[in-house]
């Protein structure tokens, strides 16, 4: 791929599965500002298809992502203004990410650094290949990274961990990054997309409305915001519904679900 390939993010959907590529290479796909809309744009998108079930995100070339251009939190760290926090506006991408309804894995191809950390953590499951690396180098560059990408260590990763990443800016490889939960596997480079695809077909053939609710669910007890009214209800809604119906049916005649 020549530097002239390179774009925006690409969206691509293939029967239920989307996949959103950074592609970027060059520059290992940091992310530019223009490309946060476009990530915006990409998630509603995705939401608004009901056919699609289970969304991949993942990186072109050698590296997932190096986050994002320091460029633009150069500018605003040296402007006599005041202006919209470059942080901000990345971290509005990267809860929006965390809080689609749809199932969603990092498939991380490479490298993954600085603000695209927070970004693979946001999603719900990492598969990375056995010779990547991550690191936050938030303490080295002097920034107080933004809350929710700190909570977000805290409650994936827990205290220690995410003291550790963040306070050391300690470059870890992927069986540490296995060991502390961050990925959910590592395999060889030659297995990344066949395990990939093993846990999308997996995500996509289950009851979609049940995964939505159950993951709106886990994220507010993580958060500490459980709604209990609004959990009760989305069981006993889970109870009456054409979900459930076929699922037991299909269980009774030793089938796969038909969602």
């Amino acid at each position: 791929m020549s530097e002239t390939d390179a774009s925006p993010p690409v969206l691509e959907r293939h029967g239920a599965r989307a996949t959103i590529r950074l592609n970027r290479p060059k520059h290992l796909n940091r992310l530019q500002a223009d490309d946060l809309d476009v990530l915006l744009g990409q998630f509603a998108e995705i939401e608004a298809d009901a056919a699609v079930r289970v969304l991949v995100l993942t990186g072109t070339g050698r590296a997932f992502s190096a986050g994002y251009d320091l460029n633009s939190v150069a500018e605003r760290a040296t402007s006599a203004v005041e202006q919209r926090s470059a942080g901000s506006a990345f971290e509005a991408v990267v809860n929006r990410l965390e809080d689609l309804g749809i199932p969603t894995i990092c498939r991380l191809n490479g490298g993954v650094y600085g603000g695209s950390t927070d970004l693979a953590l946001a999603c719900d499951f990492r598969i990375g290949v056995d010779s990547c690396e991550m690191f936050m180098p938030a303490a080295r560059l002097g920034l107080h990274y933004y809350k929710s990408g700190i909570a977000r260590y805290v409650t994936r990763l827990g205290l220690d961990n995410a003291k550790r990443l963040f306070l050391t800016s300690e470059k870890i490889g992927a069986m540490e990054m296995l060991r502390i939960g961050y990925l959910t596997s590592a395999v060889p480079a030659e297995a990344l997309d066949e395990e990939v695809d093993r846990l999308a077909t997996v995500l996509a053939g289950n009851a979609p409305i049940a995964m939505r609710g159950m993951k709106q669910t886990i994220h507010e007890i993580a958060r500490g915001k459980l709604d209990e009214e609004g959990a009760d209800r989305r069981h006993r809604d889970s109870m009456r519904s054409d979900e459930i119906k076929e699922g037991i049916k299909a269980f009774s005649e030793k089938r796969p679900p038909r969602f």
